[in-house]
């Protein structure tokens, strides 16, 4: 089982290879289920970070569907991350209906090749997930990241089990949200082939200003607790 980090900094980067991650998917402002992340911590991962690297692009918080120009800068985004050397892109688009949107996410896969293409958790917004996953399968998508359209994929992980069934090797089902080292081995015996988590702490800060959302880096020692919990046999 492969472990993805979801690193929402440079630090955070950091610390999910010093820890011994497998890959990183790296976003911005966690505190939104996340965002396309900078030109220049692009860049700066990019010279830094050895292991696989998958980025978030999405250009807002809120939904899925997207403008025409929102459209357009998820394309520009995605050639930036092609230039960087990146090795995947995690995006997707729904329609208003929360349908998934094939025609815009079939662009996306084809601007994408040849990185990895991993279908973001706007799918745990659609109604019809066992249809929305045969869609992903015939589009070629390489992976969904889903927590089996609950809160934590620890309640949906029936759903994420009947999701593997029928995925067979056509794509990975990718388990997110609130998977950590007391936790995981739920997701290891069933036999899942990666998890994804954030492993985050808090970082206290005096210096609060606009809002109360809290500071969070990707912590080490999760991450290792984590990672000893999938390699013991």
């Amino acid at each position: 089982m492969k472990l993805e980090i979801c690193a929402n900094s440079y630090q955070s980067a950091i610390n999910a290879q010093k820890a011994g991650a497998d890959r990183i998917e790296l976003c911005s402002e966690l505190s939104v289920g996340g965002i396309t992340p900078s030109y220049g911590l692009l860049k700066k991962i990019s010279e830094n970070i050895t292991i696989p690297v998958h980025v978030l692009i999405r250009p807002r918080s809120g939904d899925f569907y997207y403008s025409t120009i929102e459209f357009e800068q998820i394309k520009k985004d995605i050639k930036i991350c092609k230039e960087f050397g990146f090795n995947g892109i995690v995006s997707g688009v729904l329609n208003e209906d929360n349908s998934i949107d094939i025609l815009r996410t079939k662009e996306l896969i084809t601007i994408s090749k040849p990185l990895s293409f991993t279908f973001h958790r706007a799918f745990d917004c659609a109604e019809n997930p066992k249809k929305s996953l045969l869609e992903m399968i015939d589009m070629g998508i390489d992976r969904v990241l889903t927590s089996g359209l609950e809160e934590k994929a620890e309640n949906g992980i029936e759903l994420l089990i009947d999701l593997q069934e029928i995925a067979k090797d056509n794509l990975i089902i990718l388990p997110a949200s609130g998977i950590n080292q007391k936790n995981v081995h739920l997701f290891k015996k069933v036999g899942f082939k990666e998890i994804h988590s954030s492993a985050s702490k808090i970082i206290k800060s005096s210096s609060v200003f606009f809002d109360k959302t809290p500071q969070t880096v990707s912590d080490i020692e999760t991450i290792e607790d984590i990672l000893k919990v999938i390699k013991n046999a």
